[in-house]
């Protein structure tokens, strides 16, 4: 049994791991597998993941069954959006999918800004799984980012968004 908690430093070495396998197995067959080395390097390093840890405006989540870590989330509220929270991180370990830990973890994120009205995620186009996911979970596609301005992937993601309970 899983339980959806706030992460910890202590986490971190997991939750790399964790991201590791899933970005693998989920961008290589998209992307080649020097692509995912190249964004996992840049995005998921040990500071990388320290510095949201960190951050005062966002929640890091993990699921934990006392041993392994079996999924993660991480959210924070947007700097340029109004009332909007930015879902950017949530993984499940692939062993694990399709048990109910990415809908736990995705619950428990709702609840975390009380001051959001709107859930926002980009998404991999080709990500079949994860779209499905997001709809199930009541997000709509809301537009598309190319992301080719400087510092960002140049992999284009859909925009889904969700409103919030109670807004």
């Amino acid at each position: 049994m899983y339980f959806v908690r706030t992460a910890a430093e202590r986490d971190l070495e997991k939750v790399r791991a964790l991201l590791v396998e899933s970005f693998h197995a989920t961008y290589d067959d998209l992307h080649g597998k020097a692509r995912v080395d190249e964004l996992i390097a840049h995005l998921l390093s040990p500071p990388a993941l320290k510095a949201r840890l960190q951050r005062k405006d966002a929640e890091f989540l993990v699921a934990d069954d006392g041993r392994n870590i079996g999924g993660m989330g991480y959210a924070v509220m947007s700097k340029e959006l109004t009332k909007t929270v930015m879902l950017h991180l949530l993984y499940v370990s692939p062993a694990l999918q399709r048990q109910g830990i990415g809908r736990d973890i995705f619950a428990e994120l709702e609840t975390c800004f009380p001051d959001a009205e709107i859930m926002r995620l980009e998404v991999e186009p080709r990500n079949a799984a994860a779209i499905a996911f997001y709809r199930a979970h009541g997000f709509t596609e809301v537009g598309r980012n190319e992301n080719k301005a400087p510092g960002q992937s140049g992999i284009p993601a859909l925009i889904f968004e969700k409103a919030l309970e109670g807004h």
